[in-house]
């Protein structure tokens, strides 16, 4: 934890985030990435899920690009939150599930794009693999937990107790 501080604080990143503007601007543009992530992503899920039938795999493939842009900008704004406070993040449950769930997602992508993307794309509208349509389900539950835990990090913020039975 100090060894992040210190790289937040040689780096200028602790600075910025503890001035009046620097975390409303990374807010605002993790929010962005989000969006652009989510959107593409979620479009893509959804279709392989058989919604909007009428959209041709490729056209939404595209936009990939954007859903990586905004994948980028996440986690370059994410990890300016983490330097500038890691105590806050490191020991917070919402925060563990948020990034192992972002790595089920990582996981699942890989997965996606090395077996499943090739039938795919060879496939008609109306038939996507049914291992196309888990892997979308997968990935839409990945990213709505990513967003719902991301949410509760401030909710869980320490100190807190988080044994609920105790």
């Amino acid at each position: 934890m100090d060894t992040l501080l210190a790289f937040g604080q040689r780096s200028g990143i602790y600075d910025f985030m503890h001035s009046a503007w620097g975390w409303p601007t990374a807010e605002s543009l993790h929010f962005m990435g989000l969006c652009l992530l989510i959107g593409t992503v979620g479009m893509f899920d959804l279709r392989m899920l058989g919604l909007a039938k009428g959209i041709p795999m490729h056209a939404l493939h595209k936009l990939v690009p954007w859903g990586v842009g905004g994948y980028l900008l996440n986690i370059t704004t994410g990890v300016m939150f983490v330097v500038s406070a890691p105590d806050q993040y490191l020991f917070n449950p919402a925060f563990q599930v948020k990034l192992s769930l972002m790595a089920i997602a990582g996981i699942n992508v890989l997965f996606f794009y090395r077996f499943v993307f090739g039938p795919v794309k060879a496939a008609g509208a109306d038939a996507v693999p049914g291992s196309a349509r888990t892997a979308a389900a997968v990935s839409l539950s990945c990213w709505i937990g990513v967003i719902v835990c991301g949410r509760l990090i401030t909710y869980y913020r320490p100190p807190y107790h988080w044994c609920f039975w105790c």
